[in-house]
């Protein structure tokens, strides 16, 4: 009886305080109760684990998903093409025709339609293709910037508890900020990004405070990431590779699942300087497959299979010098943070080099990684695969002499 009567006075307490608090209130009332599915584009067909868990939020097998080819330049035969996927694994999918590019049909009309608002609003979940990122926000909102039916439709659904899912493109849209048609990530590394050009609004359904980006291991494209999040002030963001997915539950928690894994990139404590990209004290992680990061509390849990395997720092594997001659290309920053986690070394030094045809082509960059006292490191007792937390980067710009000369041993030896 005690405990029955303790309960009652801490939810009676519990209620006061929210009605005290009509703005906490109010943010409670407004979390949406779905999940996200953020792919990173380049989704296998035989990817059972990311359709599977598609399908199993929005409701499980006869879940009723709408499907938004609006980024392709053929919404009409990718959406049919993703219809019979989704339906391959068990859901009654349908295709949305609100597309800039869908020949025969008036885009605007389609998404201020009231009964296909009302069919997205009742389904179970949404996903959007890749393609054009920029086409999926001009169908779906009007010229004034206003929401259409069908936007208020998918943020019902969203709100009540369905799932969104978006794969490159339908990625992209996640955050309230995105890249547009931004240059080459070196180029935005020297000379900055326009705002309302190379980055625009987004759809912002993972909130105002996380920024998302895709195609990143593979692209590289977790540098262009840094100014992006400088320019528009975010603290946290997170990117995520090629066939493999961010699931981020009502709870805020992200789960990465699928080939490979996703870079959070941590502003909170970082230190920028003027002209071309000069930060330091950027934290970089590694969210390997199964692996959950809390953006509420920040928290970090590795998968099951790297939980009691933790990488003891005074047990290192690797004992050579790190160093990469591209930290743009494929996995290599990944790559480089999971041998300097495992190793003797305190730093591993990558670069980014330009083409003498290239934009300012003496132009460079170094980017230092640092294990601190708060870096940790698990690898899975299966797979060897990695996780990595809590890693120092700084950028830096650097002078690359052109022409660049020919060692000679001569010189060496003075």
């Amino acid at each position: 009886m005690l405990q029955v009567a303790v309960r009652v006075v801490v939810h009676a307490l519990l209620a006061l305080a929210l009605l005290a608090s009509p703005s906490l209130a109010a943010a409670q009332a407004a979390q949406p109760k779905g999940s996200l599915v953020i792919i990173g584009g380049a989704l296998r067909g035989d990817n059972a684990p990311v359709w599977e868990r598609m399908v199993q939020l929005a409701g499980g097998k006869g879940a009723r998903i709408a499907v938004f080819a609006s980024a392709s330049a053929n919404p009409a035969k990718t959406g049919q093409l993703l219809v019979n996927r989704f339906n391959q694994y068990g859901a009654r999918a349908f295709f949305v025709p609100v597309a800039v590019t869908l020949s025969g049909t008036d885009y605007q009309a389609a998404a201020d339609d009231a009964a296909l608002a009302d069919a997205v609003r009742s389904a179970g979940g949404a996903y959007f293709a890749g393609g054009d990122q920029g086409r999926i926000t001009r169908a779906l909102r009007r010229e004034d910037g206003s929401n259409t039916r069908m936007l208020d439709a998918l943020w019902d659904m969203y709100r009540r508890g369905g799932v969104i899912a978006g794969s490159s493109a339908g990625a992209a849209i996640m955050s309230s900020t995105m890249f547009g048609h931004p240059k080459p990530v070196l180029a935005t590394l020297k000379l900055g990004l326009d705002d309302g050009k190379e980055i625009a609004p987004g759809l912002g359904f993972i909130g105002e405070d996380v920024f998302i980006d895709q195609h990143l291991l593979v692209r590289g494209r977790f540098a262009r990431m840094v100014p992006a999040m400088l320019k528009k002030g975010y603290k946290l963001g997170l990117g995520i590779d090629e066939n493999t997915a961010m699931v981020v539950g009502p709870n805020r928690e992200v789960e990465v699942i699928g080939y490979r894994g996703a870079l959070l990139v941590d502003l909170s404590k970082a230190v920028p300087q003027d002209g071309p990209l000069n930060v330091s004290n950027v934290r970089l992680s590694y969210l390997d497959n199964g692996d959950r990061f809390n953006l509420v509390t920040h928290a970090f849990t590795p998968s099951a299979d790297k939980l009691d395997n933790k990488i003891d720092p005074a047990k290192p594997y690797f004992r050579e010098p790190l160093f990469s001659a591209d930290i743009l290309g494929n996995t290599t920053v990944v790559d480089l943070m999971a041998r300097l986690i495992d190793s003797d070394q305190s730093e591993a030094i990558g670069l980014s080099l330009d083409s003498p045809n290239g934009v300012q082509p003496d132009l460079g960059f170094e980017f230092k990684l640092t294990r601190t006292g708060d870096s940790v490191g698990y690898v899975s007792l299966l797979t060897e695969q990695y996780s990595v937390y809590n890693m120092r980067l700084d950028i830096r710009p650097i002078v690359v002499p052109r022409p660049l000369y020919q060692y000679r041993a001569a010189d060496a030896a003075r």
